[in-house]
């Protein structure tokens, strides 16, 4: 039996962040994943400067020897219609390449790291979490995604309307490709479904283009995504993009109420289903609640019943907001309103990016 203070569950930022606060406060943290970093990872792949401010490293550090793509700008529309751009004159988020991004936080938790670990039993005896039966620990964190093994033994179904389901692609430009890219790289364009359940996107990093289109729709997917592509293609905003290696991914916002504490567990990051609903931002809310989740585990000394553990969600709160009612999908009327949002540059940054994308504003 294989045995540590704490046992989490997932190696990405929700599980690097948990696993170097717990280790700097001198505790034995044993991480698993299934995969094997670095492993690629869908994801549009951009941190805005409140997710810098929890790194463990500096951007400049970083980008020494990793992909960091300053972002000025934005070309935003609907699929179909006319775009707007706007340019902030200075750099507001930077793109970064997950499979390079989250192994460099699982390096820096200084954690035990088993990778290519998949859980196959979930058991409690005499107080001890045991995984697969063999490893053991009083804590368990769950930060393994949306399909998390301990989410699904701890908290049950999530509200069914905060499933985002998606299709992306990241690919290196070759140099016919690249020159008939006219996504420019610090300025990446975002067109929104018509019924606003969900956006298309385009982010160019250096000399890779991130192609992907997510929606709060599990029907219809695939054609939502051709008719994107097809829009970027007629845009000549692409050439074709390559047919294989686009990946599927799910992953929930942070709508209606989940159990996120247990007896000796806590979810964190796309386990506990906390991504920001209009952008889909996971990032930020995985570094935050894998933070907190170690500051809760700390402070509980020892006493891991779920009312010592439940601050965690006050916490998860006061940093991220409260979570929201799971509402009905956009109508007919707020499609209306957003077709006059997005014939306005001025709203476009005002609505669109600076408050769904950037929270720049309250």
């Amino acid at each position: 039996m294989e045995r540590a203070e704490v046992l989490i569950v997932g190696g990405g930022p929700a599980g690097s962040a948990c696993a170097r606060r717990l280790v700097e406060a001198g505790r034995d943290v044993l991480v698993i994943d299934a995969a094997v970093f670095p492993r690629e990872k869908p994801c549009a792949g951009w941190i805005t400067p409140e997710v810098a401010a929890e790194l463990p490293f500096s951007l400049h550090e970083y980008g020494a020897t990793h992909t960091v793509q300053p972002i000025t700008g934005f070309r935003v529309g609907r699929i179909g219609s006319r775009s707007r751009v706007v340019d902030y004159g200075a750099p507001v988020s930077f793109g970064i390449r997950r499979a390079e991004f989250d192994a460099e936080l699982l390096c820096r938790s200084r954690a035990r790291v088993r990778t290519g670990v998949r859980v196959t039993s979930i058991e409690r005896r005499d107080g001890t979490w045991v995984l697969n039966g063999c490893l053991a620990a009083p804590v368990l964190v769950g930060a393994g995604g949306e399909s998390c093994p301990v989410a699904a033994h701890v908290a049950g179904p999530a509200e069914p309307a905060a499933l985002v389901v998606t299709k992306e692609i990241e690919f290196p430009l070759d140099e016919v490709a690249a020159a008939r890219c006219a996504v420019h790289p610090e300025r990446p364009e975002l067109y929104f479904s018509r019924d606003l359940r969900g956006y298309g996107w385009c982010v160019r990093k250096g000399g890779y283009l991130n192609l992907g289109l997510g929606r709060r729709d599990p029907h219809g997917l695939t054609r939502h995504l051709d008719e994107f592509l097809a829009f970027l293609e007629r845009e000549a905003r692409i050439a074709a993009p390559p047919t294989a290696g686009w990946r599927g991914y799910a992953y929930r916002v942070r709508l209606g109420a989940r159990r996120l504490v247990a007896d000796g567990v806590l979810l964190a990051g796309d386990a506990a289903g906390l991504a920001v609903p209009e952008s889909g931002e996971g990032i930020r809310p995985a570094l935050v609640s894998g933070r907190l989740a170690a500051e809760e585990i700390l402070a509980a000394e020892g006493d891991w019943r779920e009312a010592r553990l439940s601050p965690y969600v006050p916490l998860l709160d006061a940093e991220l907001g409260p979570a929201r009612p799971a509402g009905p999908p956009p109508g007919a009327l707020l499609a209306g309103a957003a077709a006059l949002v997005f014939g306005s540059r001025a709203l476009v940054r005002r609505l669109v990016l600076d408050r769904w994308f950037l929270r720049r504003t309250p």
